[in-house]
């Protein structure tokens, strides 16, 4: 007749069929999916959207082609940027004034002079991120002492325990326990803590 075997056959062809049927479905939705259909309610942004993005294409940038000013601009930019070296804190501001000492390549004196009165949020996240790793690593260090320290006293009492193991374990000739040895451990046993 027909056993358990051939209904698990027919079973295990039923899922394979619903997979596969599944698998055409999602490949249909995958093909649907590059057309242009909008939901109704948002039609109108997505294609003033679309619009929008069409226009960008066409259209050239308007400054495609740099003119000799912007050029000269650009490098009068880049040559005031360069000319800055080094931050000076003022005593009495503290943390939030500095002043900015700025040389010119040409000349060897100083040229002009600006202060800052706050730090940047890039300043600010890098101090954080700096004040963290710090911590971080002393944590790191901390625990690894902590660690050490307690191996060494792992170490320790088992080295005990064993020598302790080995006086007790000790027998006579005739194989009896020595007892001459587990009294004198005893004995300093009691001395020691007392």
């Amino acid at each position: 007749g027909r056993g358990f075997a051939f209904q698990r056959r027919q079973k295990v062809e039923r899922q394979y069929r619903k997979l596969l049927k599944k698998r055409r479905k999602v490949h249909s939705q995958q093909d649907d999916q590059f057309t242009d259909t909008y939901p109704e309610h948002l039609k109108h942004l997505y294609l003033a959207e679309e619009e929008k993005m069409l226009k960008k294409r066409r259209r050239p940038p308007d400054d495609a082609v740099l003119s000799e000013e912007k050029l000269d601009k650009a490098v009068d930019f880049v040559l005031e940027t360069m000319r800055c070296h080094y931050t000076v804190l003022t005593q009495g501001g503290g943390e939030n004034k500095a002043k900015i000492i700025f040389f010119s390549p040409e000349e060897s004196g100083v040229t002009t002079e600006g202060t800052f009165k706050k730090k940047t949020s890039n300043q600010k996240a890098k101090e954080e991120y700096e004040k963290i790793k710090a911590e971080r690593a002393r944590k790191k260090e901390e625990a690894e002492k902590r660690k050490q320290q307690r191996e060494e006293a792992q170490r320790l009492y088992k080295q005990k325990k064993m020598e302790a193991y080995k006086i007790l374990c000790k027998k006579t000739k005739k194989g009896q326990p020595n007892l001459n040895l587990q009294v004198e451990f005893l004995l300093q046993k009691i001395q020691q803590n007392t």
